[in-house]
C-alpha cells in the first residue's frame, strides 16, 4: 500500500550539480523543497576523507562512486537491426550514484559552448547551407550564447573555476581562448601552475600557428571562497581526481560549493536511498500531483508537490519522463515524437607520444592541469572545403600517472611478462598524451527509448540505447586524428601512436560519460521535450534539467553547460513560473 505523504512546494528527483543549485535558488525564493536521491549521502569528511580517498583499487578499479547494474542497467545496439542486449557492466560511461551525482568523480573541465553550438542549425545554414549537413538532425537550441553567458558567469563563481578568459566583453585577452564569445569578466581564479608536458605541448601546437591557452578548470589554483561563503582549498595536484572525490575541498562539485549552505536550511530536506518510479500525473494530464518512491526498505510512498524537477544523470531523466508518459515519445521511422530523440555521445580519439630522456613526472598532476587547443573546434575554422561540419579541441591535459591503469607503452608490446615490464619502466615517465575531444552531432538512427524485453527489479522497462557514431563524426574524428599527427611530429619524440574512431560503438571500453539528449531543449514542441527553460512542454509543472537538454554535443565536456542551465531553470521559476504557477512559460 502506498503511502501518501504532506505536500511540498517542489520535490527533485536526483541531488547532484543541477538539483542542489535549483534547491539552493528556490530554498532562497521561500519555498519548501525535498530531494529525493537514489544513492547514498556523500560527504567529504566521511566518504573522501584524505586517510583512504586516493584507493585506486577501490574507486577507480572497483568504481566505488558507480551506478551498478543491478540497480539500473541499460541495454545497447548500434542500429535498429540489432537486438539490444543489457550492458553487465558499465564500461563506456560511468554514471554516478549518491549525492553529488557524476559531478563527484568528474575531472574539472569547464566549458562554456559557443553561439554557434546554440544556434548550429541556423549558423551553418547561413554560413555553408543545408546541404553541408544533410543526414544530420541539427537543431537550434532556443537559446544564444548572449543568454546563457550569466548563468555561465554563476556557475563558474559558484565553482571557483581557474581560467584566463579569452574575450572580455568583445575585447580579445592575451593568453586566453581567442575563439571564445564575449564574457562578462575574468575567471574566479587565475590558470593552474602547468608542469612539463602542456608546457612543452603549447609550444609545439605554437610552432603550427595554433592558439594554445590554460584549460579552465574546476581543480582550484588557489584558495577561494565562493559567492555562498564557501571556502575551498587549493589543489595539491594528487592526480586523483575522475573516478574520485576531492578530499583536499579543492575540485568543485556539489559537496564543495553548495551543500554546506543548503543542508543547513530548514525548508530544504534531503531523503537518500530513495528512488523514484514515476511522475504521477493530475486527470487533465498536463499537470504532475507528484512522484512515487521507494526507499531502501521496500516501503512505498506518493508525494504530493506543486512542482516537479528532473535533475537525475541525463539518461534516467529521459527514462523517467518515458515511464511516466510525459511528452511523445520518440519514432525513428516517422521522425516524430520528442522523448528520446538526439541522442549524442563524445567522439574522442588520443595519441601518444614516447620519449627518450625527458621526465615529465606525470604523477604531479590533476582532472584539468592542462592546455588547450580550439582552433579545430565546432565552426572555429572554415569547412567549406571539408567533407563534414564540427570538430573537436585538442587537450593535453594529463590527469594521472595511478599506478594500475597508467601504463603507457607503445605499440607491440605484449601484455605481460619481462617486455611489457621493461616497456612500462621505460615509459611510465616519459610518455607525453593529448586527445580531442569532438562533437556528436544527432541522427535520426540514434535515439534512446524503453527496451520491449529487458525489466528492471521493480519490473519496470530497462532504457534502450540505439547508437552508432554518424558518418560526419567518423570523418571529423580522421581529420582531428590527421591534426594530432602534426602536432605529434613537431613534439619530436621517437615514436608516436594515434587512436581512430570506429563507427560501432563499443559500450566496453571507457570512452566518456558525456551523454546527451533524449529530452532536448528548443523553440518546436514537436521537436523538442523542454522548452528554453526546461519546462516540459507537455506538463507544466514538471522541468527537467541536465545534458538530457542538449540538442547536440559540443566538441567539450558539457558540465559547464548543465551548470549554466541549472541557473536558467531556477531563474525562470523564480521569476517567471511563481508568478503564473502552472503555466507554459513564453519568451519575454
Amino acid at each position: 500500500m502506498t503511502r501518501i505523504l504532506p505536500r511540498k512546494d517542489v520535490v527533485i528527483v536526483g541531488l547532484g550539480w543541477t538539483g542542489s543549485i535549483i534547491a539552493n535558488e528556490l530554498a532562497d525564493e521561500g519555498l519548501d523543497v525535498l530531494a529525493l536521491e537514489r544513492g547514498p549521502w556523500r560527504d567529504t569528511a566521511t566518504d573522501f576523507n584524505i586517510g583512504y580517498a586516493q584507493d585506486e583499487l577501490r574507486y577507480a578499479i572497483r568504481r566505488d562512486l558507480f551506478l551498478q547494474p543491478g540497480t539500473e542497467a541499460i541495454t545497447m545496439r548500434n542500429n535498429a537491426g540489432q537486438t539490444a542486449l543489457p550492458m553487465r557492466d558499465y564500461g563506456s560511461f560511468l554514471p554516478g550514484h549518491g549525492v553529488g551525482g557524476a559531478g563527484v568523480h568528474w575531472n574539472g573541465h569547464t566549458w562554456r559552448f559557443w553561439d554557434s553550438d546554440f544556434r548550429i542549425n541556423s549558423h551553418l545554414t547561413e554560413r555553408y547551407g543545408a546541404a553541408k549537413f544533410a543526414g544530420l538532425d541539427l537543431q537550434d537550441w532556443g537559446v544564444t550564447a548572449a543568454e546563457m553567458e550569466p548563468f555561465y558567469d554563476a556557475f563558474e563563481y559558484l565553482c571557483g573555476i581557474s581560467g584566463k578568459a579569452g574575450n572580455i566583453r568583445g575585447q580579445k585577452q592575451p593568453g586566453g581562448n581567442p575563439f571564445e564569445d564575449p564574457r562578462a569578466r575574468e575567471y574566479p581564479l587565475p590558470p593552474m601552475q602547468m608542469t612539463y608536458a602542456p608546457t612543452l605541448f603549447a609550444e609545439a601546437a605554437k610552432s603550427l600557428n595554433l592558439s594554445p591557452f590554460p584549460t579552465p578548470s574546476a581543480n582550484l589554483s588557489a584558495e577561494y571562497v565562493n559567492p555562498l561563503g564557501i571556502a575551498m582549498g587549493q589543489c595539491t595536484m594528487c592526480g586523483f581526481c575522475e573516478r574520485f572525490g576531492c578530499a583536499n575541498y579543492s575540485k568543485s562539485s556539489a559537496q564543495t560549493c553548495v551543500l554546506p549552505v543548503l543542508m543547513r536550511k530548514p525548508n530544504f530536506e534531503l531523503r537518500t536511498e530513495c528512488e523514484v518510479l514515476k511522475i504521477e500525473k493530475h486527470r487533465s494530464g498536463n499537470m504532475a500531483r507528484g512522484v512515487t518512491y521507494m526507499d531502501a526498505s521496500g516501503e512505498e510512498f506518493f508525494q504530493p508537490a506543486d512542482i516537479v524537477l528532473l535533475c537525475a544523470y541525463g539518461l534516467m531523466n529521459v527514462r523517467l519522463m518515458m515511464l511516466s508518459g510525459i511528452g511523445k515519445q520518440y519514432d525513428p521511422n516517422t521522425n516524430e515524437g520528442t522523448v528520446g530523440r538526439n541522442y549524442c555521445y563524445q567522439t574522442n580519439c588520443g595519441t601518444q607520444v614516447f620519449f627518450d630522456g625527458k621526465e615529465f613526472n606525470p604523477f604531479i598532476a590533476a582532472g584539468s592541469l592542462g592546455q588547450s587547443v580550439d582552433d579545430y573546434n565546432g565552426d572555429a575554422f572554415d569547412h567549406g572545403s571539408v567533407d563534414f561540419v564540427g570538430g573537436a579541441g585538442i587537450n593535453c591535459i594529463p590527469t594521472n600517472a595511478r599506478p594500475i591503469g597508467y601504463r603507457p607503452v607503445p605499440p607491440g608490446t605484449p601484455r605481460w611478462g619481462s617486455a611489457w615490464k621493461r616497456e612500462t619502466a621505460r615509459n611510465y615517465r616519459s610518455t607525453l598524451s593529448f586527445s580531442c575531444q569532438g562533437s556528436s552531432y544527432p541522427q535520426r538512427g540514434n535515439y534512446l527509448d524503453l527496451d520491449p524485453t529487458y525489466k528492471d527489479r521493480h519490473g519496470r522497462p530497462l532504457l534502450r540505447m540505439t547508437f552508432e557514431f554518424p558518418d560526419n563524426d567518423i570523418r571529423m574524428s580522421h581529420f582531428m586524428s590527421d591534426r594530432s599527427e602534426e602536432v605529434a611530429r613537431a613534439l619530436g619524440g621517437r615514436q608516436y601512436t594515434t587512436s581512430r574512431t570506429a563507427k560501432a560503438w563499443n559500450s566496453v571500453p571507457y570512452q566518456s560519460t558525456h551523454n546527451t539528449g533524449g529530452a532536448i531543449m528548443g523553440t518546436d514542441p514537436t521537436r523538442s521535450a523542454v522548452n528554453r527553460y526546461l519546462q516540459s512542454w507537455d506538463v507544466n509543472n514538471v522541468f527537467v534539467v541536465g545534458a538530457s537538454a542538449f540538442a547536440h554535443n559540443a566538441g567539450k565536456n558539457p558540465t559547464g553547460t548543465v551548470g549554466a542551465l541549472a541557473f536558467l531553470a531556477a531563474d525562470a521559476i523564480r521569476n517567471r513560473y511563481l508568478k503564473a504557477a502552472g503555466q507554459p512559460l513564453v519568451a519575454a
